[in-house]
């Protein structure tokens, strides 16, 4: 089993993407108050910052994004729309955690979806050349394990199977696959412990290699392998006490 040191920063020469910049082409500048606020949550919730299981309390979240309750109820509305979120009446917002059956039915159309996405990667005539970008991440995601770099080596791990996604320029098929790695990563961080253990660079790297040489039987047999490990690799989860506004570094 691979393991990640301890080192939690994120190094701006790896280039890790946060997980909502791939959701949207839309940039930074030309935001709304909402969608900043569902973006920094939602890349909490995607860098392991914020657990699964963690109450998000709207006061709180006035006070660290410095905006109204009704942007908050907005967002927080979006994101649970999402599947990132789950609002309980009369309880409030709780990062969404999984069910047994949830888990499997979330790895389920991983496999079904991302089988479909190597089909149709396979039926390109450009393929290796267009792949180039990819081995370029699997580098970056190579340096930023070894280095113990964990939120970049998390966000280029998720990178990977959305930009692999993106080769084939499918708007809709993008943002599906980009909305089940987000419900992926709760899984994982539900169930796993991530300074131990690896969404492997290597099987990253093994599945470019396959798709390179046009082997469709091998490549989809490697994606499949990669999938099904990381849903085996699941244990109980360990519960204890989570302070939220840590993910964001500020005081409440």
């Amino acid at each position: 089993m691979l393991h990640l040191n301890s080192h939690h920063d994120v190094s701006a020469d790896l280039d890790a993407p946060k997980a909502s910049s791939l959701r949207s082409a839309q940039g930074s500048a030309s935001r709304t108050e909402i969608e900043r606020v569902y973006d920094d949550i939602f890349d909490a919730v995607m860098d392991r910052r914020l657990l699964p299981g963690t109450k998000l309390t709207e006061t709180a979240l006035c006070a660290v994004f410095t905006c109204s309750r009704t942007t908050v109820r907005a967002a927080l509305s979006q994101l649970a729309h999402d599947k990132i979120v789950v609002i309980q009446a009369n309880r409030g917002a709780f990062v969404w955690q999984p069910s047994s059956k949830e888990t499997e039915d979330v790895f389920a159309m991983r496999r079904a979806l991302e089988g479909m996405t190597l089909d149709m990667l396979l039926a390109l005539p450009d393929l290796p050349a267009r792949l180039a970008p990819l081995y370029d991440m699997v580098d970056r995601e190579r340096r930023a394990f070894e280095c113990g770099d964990r939120i970049s080596w998390i966000r280029l791990s998720n990178a990977f199977h959305v930009e692999m996604a993106r080769l084939l320029g499918n708007q809709v098929l993008t943002e599906m696959l980009h909305s089940l790695c987000a419900r992926t990563s709760l899984v994982i961080a539900y169930y796993d412990t991530p300074d131990d253990s690896a969404c492997s660079y290597f099987e990253h790297q093994d599945i470019l290699d396959k798709l390179s040489r046009h082997d469709a039987h091998a490549a989809k047999a490697a994606m499949h392998h990669h999938l099904e490990d990381c849903e085996h690799r699941m244990n109980e989860p360990e519960k204890g006490p989570v302070d939220p506004w840590l993910a964001f570094a500020v005081k409440r």
